[in-house]
């Protein structure tokens, strides 16, 4: 009879492991594909032999006794080791885990879309919002049973989560492993799931949540909340939620980073002769100093009115561009003190003047939202 403990070069005390180590070293060595001779094919085919006598322990059992451990029939003992998965292992280095998959698994993440407005942007808050999501089952505790019932082995894989099959290839008899039918890969039945949740251990619901909106932040940004995402299979552990703020236009201001940008309308005479008008900002009236001959288009700045910078200290700027209104719809008497004024300036004939466009009032807005 074959020694199949000289063939792997090991101890008849051998462990599983070094019985293992010993096998993957000689089939990485032996194999056709690596080392094409006669002689080498032929060794091959015995340390796929010892290997698979030796990692199963009945029948490593039944040699050690003198018996022969291929009586049963001459296939491969289902609780045997040996499987197409250690040929790949041999020579890829495998040995990742194999066995049941856990009923126990963490959540999903989740997103939404939460809208705030300029002002809950720039201030911060606490929003709260309601979502979806799957929380874990009052009714069995995530165990996903019925009362008084629980999980059992899976008859079919023997609780391994895996079947095993014989099949013939150019090596000789080669075991392959699939996933357990009965059982999809987890090695357990639940013969009496939870009405409540068909077995699946958590449930869907309505949640109300809060998240804290930092001052400062941006349209796109998300904030993570840890654990707040779908509870898993099994009673698993969370994942995390993310929301997404989207913020919503202004009616007067629009955002450039921690910069705001406004357009105030102003009288010709204001203009012309210099004023001091209130101005609306985020933090509530502000004056605003108007300097005599301002031209249409002109911007004043008031520092520190725009918004607060992001995990830092200090705000931006507000800009506001002038733009000045012509009078119309004037009587006689307007006409006339215009036309005097128009004769003193000597603008009685005025001459155009064209300007590039980046010296229009558009053309300041679109280099005050390009050059940052």
């Amino acid at each position: 009879m074959t020694d199949y403990y000289k063939v792997l070069g090991v101890s008849r005390d051998a462990t599983p492991e070094e019985i293992k180590r010993a096998y993957r070293k000689l089939a990485r060595e032996l194999h056709p594909d690596v080392n094409p001779g006669a002689e080498a094919g032929e060794r091959f085919k015995d340390v796929t032999s010892a290997y698979e006598v030796l990692s199963d322990p009945q029948k490593r059992e039944m040699f050690d006794l003198g018996g022969d451990p291929f009586s049963s029939g001459g296939g491969f003992n289902s609780a045997a080791g040996f499987g197409f998965g250690d040929i790949v292992d041999a020579f890829f280095g495998g040995g990742g885990q194999r066995g049941p998959r856990s009923r126990k698994r963490r959540g999903q993440d989740a997103l939404i879309r939460l809208q705030v407005t300029l002002d809950e942007a720039a201030f911060g808050s606490t929003r709260e919002f309601a979502v979806d999501t799957a929380v874990t089952c009052n009714s069995c505790e995530g165990e996903g049973t019925s009362s008084g019932a629980s999980i059992v082995s899976c008859t079919m894989c023997a609780g391994r989560g895996e079947v095993q099959s014989v099949q013939k290839s150019f090596l000789g008899q080669v075991m392959t492993s699939r996933q357990c039918p009965q059982c999809q890969g987890f090695g357990s039945l639940n013969p009496h799931p939870c009405a409540e949740c068909a077995g699946d251990g958590r449930v869907r619901t309505r949640s109300t949540l809060s998240v804290q909106i930092p001052p400062g932040v941006e349209g796109g940004t998300r904030i993570q909340m840890t654990g707040q995402g779908e509870v898993g299979p099994g009673g698993g552990p969370a994942g995390d939620l993310y929301v997404e703020l989207i913020e919503l236009p202004h009616p007067v201001f629009q955002r450039n980073g921690d910069q705001l940008h406004a357009t105030m309308s102003l009288p010709m005479t204001a203009a012309a002769l210099g004023a001091t008008m209130e101005l609306e900002t985020l933090d509530g009236t502000a004056p605003i100093h108007i300097k005599p001959g301002t031209q249409s288009g002109s911007t004043v700045t008031l520092r520190g009115q725009g918004m607060p910078r992001l995990r830092s200290s200090g705000r931006g700027d507000l800009v506001v561009h002038l733009e000045i209104l012509t009078p119309s719809g004037l009587d006689k008497e307007q006409e006339d003190l215009i036309r005097q004024l128009a004769s003193l300036r000597g603008e009685e004939t005025p001459s155009a003047q064209l300007h590039e466009q980046s010296s229009s009032l558009f053309g300041k807005l679109k280099d005050a939202f390009t050059t940052r």
